[in-house]
């Protein structure tokens, strides 16, 4: 059914006239007439019946209004979602993101772009750390901050920043007193890794073999914050990215972190859309944001091992 006769018929059954709903909606009287006519007969039966100079509902119309105005109501709400969808200002940005990012990168490019765009608002889904595909192929999904980076042709990468590899020993262990470490070292400890499959993992085996051993593996975690509670429990040593200045975790803890020398130790963290969906205005505009931020080096430093 035409929407327009919908609401034509409406405002008729709602007492507008019909002189009035054609200089309303710029159209001639006859237009509306031809309109409802159509609609009725699309209905099966008579809707308007004349009364001296106005039309009014018959039964079979009074009925039928309820569920138009009941339709009529949901499709304003939904095309005003849309619009506020739409609206750079007050749209919504769906943002997934690792984990391990959670606690420093992504707080922080959000709370900078609110400063200048406070409406908009944010659905984040957080993947497991070093998920080793990416979740662009899900539509919902306007952009993504990963360590992986995507061989999909239909995902554009702009890689935001490298971020050094640290080894994250206890604080009673002989290697606590220095600064920086290389991992033949620590051929013979327990290693605390991420399960597989995991990018962290592969590099940590790949840099391991790259010093001449294979990694003894003690415990296995989900997580990075788990893995720094089991080398602060003294289970283990354990490959992690470099602590970030603004990261809570950042501020103090009983585990110490080490520089590692080996070549390699480090990963790339970008940003990936598809290149398949138009970005809606507010997603584009954060995408904006952050590459304009990364350009102008202007993303959150690395802390200091210790």
């Amino acid at each position: 059914m035409d929407i327009d006769s919908l609401r034509w018929f409406q405002q008729i059954a709602d007492g507008v006239t019909m002189t009035e709903v054609s200089e309303i909606e710029f159209i001639t009287q006859s237009g509306v007439s031809r309109a409802l006519q159509r609609l009725e007969r699309e209905v099966g039966t008579e809707l308007l019946r004349k009364s001296g100079r106005n039309l009014r509902m018959t039964l079979a119309g009074a009925a039928f209004k309820r569920h138009v105005d009941a339709l009529l109501h949901q499709l304003d709400d939904g095309l005003a979602a849309v619009d506020q969808l739409i609206d750079p200002e007050t749209g919504t940005v769906a943002l997934a993101s690792q984990l391990s990012l959670g606690t420093w990168l992504v707080p922080n490019l959000i709370g900078s772009f609110r400063q200048t765009h406070p409406d908009v608002r944010f659905e984040l889904q957080q993947v497991r750390d070093e998920l080793t595909t990416s979740v662009l192929q899900d539509s919902r999904l306007d952009l993504e901050i990963t360590t992986v980076r995507p061989t999909e042709r239909t995902v554009h990468w702009h890689t935001l920043l490298t971020e050094p590899l640290w080894l994250a020993v206890p604080e009673d262990d002989p290697l606590a007193g220095s600064n920086e470490v290389s991992l033949s070292q620590v051929a013979d400890a327990p290693f605390v890794m991420l399960r597989t499959p995991s990018l962290l993992r592969r590099q940590t085996e790949e840099l391991c073999q790259q010093a001449g051993f294979v990694p003894m593996v003690g415990f296995e975690g989900e997580d990075i914050p788990t893995l720094r509670g089991f080398v602060n429990a003294g289970l283990g040593v354990a490959v992690v990215p470099a602590l970030n200045q603004v990261s809570p975790e950042a501020i103090g803890g009983a585990v110490h972190h080490l520089r590692i020398t080996d070549v390699g130790a480090s990963r790339e963290i970008g940003l990936g859309w598809s290149t398949e969906r138009k970005t809606l205005p507010s997603a584009e505009l954060f995408r904006q944001h952050i590459v304009d931020r990364s350009m102008a080096g202007d993303l959150p430093g690395v802390a200091q091992p210790g």
